[in-house]
Formats: structure tokens, sequence, C-alpha cells
């Protein structure tokens, strides 16, 4: 029996935040979503710079394939994406920015 919780458990993003992180307490794990959010921003102002939006098309598979090996190979639990699609993504960036300033070690 799983012990996560159900979708309707969060009414918040603050809510599902901290169980967020708990799926994320691999190191690797987190820099691998870093270095997949980096990249996604890089892709994105390269794809406005140089004019060419088919770049686009690579940010999910960029953003989405770190996280993914993350999550399978050192976390060894499925992405929060699969259930909390919205709050998992604003989690990505949350964490993202955490990470950069600090807050959650890289």
């Amino acid at each position: 029996m799983s012990s996560e919780p159900t979708e309707q458990s969060f009414r918040t993003f603050s809510e599902f935040y901290p169980y967020y992180l708990e799926e994320h307490r691999n190191r690797n794990c987190r820099r691998l979503h870093f270095v997949g959010s980096l990249l996604v921003l890089l892709v994105l102002a390269w794809s406005v710079i140089s004019g060419n939006l088919l770049y686009l098309l690579l940010l999910p598979v960029i953003g989405y394939g770190f996280a993914w090996v993350g999550h399978f190979v050192f976390e060894k639990n499925r992405p929060a994406t699969f259930r909390y699609p919205l709050y998992s993504l604003m989690g990505d960036w949350v964490m993202f920015r955490d990470m950069l300033t600090g807050r959650i070690r890289f």
C-alpha cells in the first residue's frame, strides 16, 4: 500500500512543495533537475535569439529527460509529474531557484 498522498491532499502549492522536496532527497537527482532546467532556459533563449522556434520542441525532452533520469536512476521513484503535473512543474522552478540561491544544497 502506497503512503503517497492523493491529489486531493494538496489544496495549494504550499502544501505540495514539502512533498515535492521529499521526492528529491537524492543530491544527484536534484543536480539533474538543475541541469535540465538550466538547459531549458538556455535553449529557450537561443530559440528567441536565433529566431528558430523549432528549438522549442526540445524543451520538454530536455527538461523532463534530465529529471526523469534522476528519479529512475537515483531516487528510485516515480516522478511527481505523473500524478501532479502542474504542481510538479511549479516545484521544478521553485527548487531551481532555491538551489540557485543556496536555500537547497546543490
